[in-house]
């Protein structure tokens, strides 16, 4: 989803929560009238599917910098010389559980605390143009390397959740807040012994993340049922330098993260 796309979706789904008078509502059978007054505190567990984006910020003279046979670890046959033309991501599906507790802070506010478990992977795509000499001339070759970037996550986000007034056994929210992540796939170790003759591209363990997302509470009768759109954008350059071609061509790498989960509170 691109985040354009994402923004007017929740500034409609805001209209939808500012506060309205139920005059106008159906009479219907309310599930657990009294669920958001009856205890300061509600937990539960969070099922979701994540897909994980990195932005990329190339060096600023990309296309022209030059990068000698010291900085190509596994292009073979070796060539003189290299540079990128061009550096894109792709993302991969994954999905995250998470365990949540809620407290109630008022009739429209709630503080969230979320701790959980997210996979998801990456990868990198440098589109390469390599120059050899030989006695009988030089040799120009093009082609794309992929470097795929595996994640497991344990985070740790703090959120805030404003809600609308409920309306029958249905209630949207926004919410905002903040996560810490440490990244356990990052180091790459198992990845390098598996494949001595490539170069793992590695990420930091530690990020920060801001968040901003809707979503909406359905009272069952016998369980309170979530579903929420959530946007994650990492504050800190993730990619870790290794003097080599796949990461001196880059200036910065941050990540984001488009989730989608459901609850059961």
């Amino acid at each position: 989803m691109k985040i354009e796309r994402f923004i007017t979706v929740s500034l409609l789904f805001a209209m939808l929560c500012l506060p309205f008078t139920g005059k106008s509502q159906r009479m219907v059978v309310l599930n657990q009238p009294n669920y958001d007054q009856e205890s300061l505190f509600h937990f539960g567990f969070i099922l979701g599917v994540n897909q994980s984006l990195v932005s990329i910020r190339p060096i600023s003279d990309l296309r022209s910098h030059i990068f000698d046979s010291t900085f190509l670890p596994d292009i073979l046959p070796l060539p003189d010389s290299a540079k990128v033309l061009g550096i894109n991501s792709t993302p991969i599906p994954g999905f995250v559980i998470s365990i949540v507790a809620n407290m109630q802070m008022g009739n429209h506010f709630e503080l969230q605390f979320v701790p959980s478990l997210s996979f998801g992977d990456r990868t990198i795509n440098y589109d390469l143009e390599t120059y050899t000499t030989f006695a009988g001339g030089d040799t120009t070759q093009r082609f794309t390397i992929a470097k795929k970037i595996p994640s497991t996550y344990i985070n740790f986000p703090i959120e805030i959740k404003y809600k609308s007034v409920r309306y029958n056994n249905f209630r949207p929210y926004l919410l905002a807040g903040a996560q810490y992540s440490l990244d356990l796939a990052s180091q790459a170790k198992k990845r390098e012994q598996k494949n001595k003759n490539e170069k793992v591209v590695k990420f930091n363990q530690n990020d920060i993340y801001i968040e901003a997302g809707v979503g909406f509470d359905f009272y069952n009768e016998w369980f309170k049922f979530g579903l929420e759109i959530k946007m994650m954008y990492g504050l800190m350059d993730v990619l870790k330098r290794e003097n080599n071609i796949y990461t001196e061509s880059i200036d910065k790498v941050s990540s984001k993260i488009f989730q989608i989960s459901f609850t059961f509170e």
